[in-house]
């Protein structure tokens, strides 16, 4: 085990997927053969039969909302050696983006994807820029190879929840 991968745990970071807020999720450019489910989701992500696949050309652009508000700490991100990820843009709280306009926005980071990283390797955050995350847009701008296909086999967001109150489980009061 990493050092990093260790910290992680010692620091009380969970799988952030039970705050997944599911019916907002979208992947731009998937192949519909091979979505996001398949990378994202507890079981299919752990098939190694599955992966999420981009269609058109090697980028993908992946908007997750979460439940409530959380903070990232660090993210996983596995893949194959030549068709897997490596450029990765994070945004915190950026709704609505396209290919048209990710360019217009800084990320609030970025990583260059290891061999390591696509094996299991845990890539850690500018944690000062996701403490109060609504929303996470991912954008994979290439691949290893350079090729016009990007695969991901499984995808964690690792990190911890900021106490607040669940605005979706809040029930209206009747007037009486």
């Amino acid at each position: 085990m990493s050092v990093e991968s260790a910290t992680a745990i010692q620091r009380n970071q969970v799988d952030l997927l039970d705050f997944v807020d599911w019916s907002g999720v979208e992947c731009l450019n998937q192949n519909s053969s091979h979505s996001l489910v398949n990378a994202l989701k507890q079981g299919y992500r752990e098939d190694e039969g599955l992966h999420l696949e981009s269609d058109a050309d090697e980028q993908l652009l992946i908007y997750i909302p979460f439940t409530q508000v959380i903070k990232l700490h660090s993210f996983l991100m596995k893949g194959p050696e030549d068709e897997g990820p490596k450029t990765v843009k994070l945004f915190a709280n950026k709704e609505h983006m396209g290919f048209s306009n990710v360019s217009d926005f800084p990320p609030s980071d970025s990583a260059v994807l290891s061999l390591d990283n696509l094996k299991g390797k845990p890539f850690t955050v500018k944690y000062v820029k996701f403490q109060s995350v609504r929303s996470l847009t991912i954008f994979i701008e290439d691949n290893q190879c350079g090729g016009d296909v990007t695969k991901v086999q499984k995808i964690v967001l690792y990190g911890t929840t900021v106490e607040t109150t669940d605005m979706k489980a809040l029930k209206k009061i009747e007037d009486h």
